[in-house]
């Protein structure tokens, strides 16, 4: 990990982060960067000053790298809140995240956007990634994610979307079936064929979920495709931090979405 040296004396103003020099060339550029999240007016205060917060964090990457990165993970603090009081639920901020996609208010790839920051946070909290994980740029995709999430969900519900007990129970069908439709078109990562995480073969893996969550929309599981299904999804919680490669990381995160979404309906059994 890369850190920057003790300054010898605290009164010295900040100075540019070398990690960033390739990115603005000076602080006033840095606006560029986050000149479009706009924080929504009808939003609380608390989510308010969390979004506006990680705003700031990135304009402030300039300064200091690992900003970038805690911008997305506080970000996440403003998502979960407002998930909360849309569903009437206190769930995991998956839990959550798939629900909204199930009830129609997030598209498959925002969702898998979202998790990603999701999937970040969990692993800096246990110690497998640091602050300096993400660079400003990408920082700026992911916070805008939870920008675009939370005004999706002050947006008055519509009569179509579905109310928080009908996503606590039967996953509709629809939002399994548009990630099912946008996977079908989605090519396979570029030099991935044939590599493994940690065991686990991502061809072997594409192709297990794909036939269960086809399985699953064609008519259902049995408990035999139930308890495959959630051994899959194991194996996606454990691959898909391991995956550095931007469009990889994207696609598998979605499919893990899908088949998330796709179990929902069942209760784990034991495997």
């Amino acid at each position: 990990m890369t850190t920057l040296p003790r300054p010898s004396d605290p009164l010295l103003p900040p100075v540019r982060d070398p990690r960033v020099r390739d990115l603005v060339l000076d602080f006033a550029d840095t606006h560029a960067l986050v000149a479009d999240l706009d924080v929504p007016g009808d939003a609380s205060m608390y989510v308010m000053s969390a979004l506006e917060t990680s705003r700031e964090l990135i304009r402030h990457s300039y300064y200091r790298y690992e900003f970038a990165t805690v911008a997305v993970t506080h970000s996440l603090f403003a998502l979960e809140q407002v998930l909360s009081e849309r569903l009437a639920a206190k769930e995991p901020l998956h839990v959550l995240i798939e629900r909204a996609t199930g009830a129609g208010i997030f598209t498959g790839g925002l969702a898998a956007e979202l998790d990603r920051g999701r999937l970040l946070r969990d692993r800096i909290g246990q110690g497998a990634a640091s602050s300096a994980a993400l660079p400003p740029l990408r920082a700026v995709a992911m916070v805008r994610a939870v920008f675009d999430a939370v005004s999706l969900l002050l947006r008055p519900p519509s009569a179509a979307e579905a109310t928080p007990a009908d996503t606590a129970g039967a996953q509709p069908d629809g939002g399994l079936a548009r990630l099912w439709e946008d996977h079908r078109h989605a090519p396979f990562p570029d030099g991935f064929r044939g590599v493994d995480f940690d065991g686990v073969d991502l061809v072997l893996l594409d192709a297990d979920v794909a036939g269960l969550v086809r399985t699953e929309l064609e008519g259902g599981l049995d408990d035999a495709g139930v308890a495959c299904l959630w051994g899959r999804i194991a194996d996606l919680d454990k691959t898909v931090p391991l995956i550095n490669e931007a469009y990889c990381a994207s696609y598998f995160t979605k499919l893990r979405t899908m088949a998330q979404m796709a179990a929902a309906p069942h209760t784990p059994t034991a495997t």
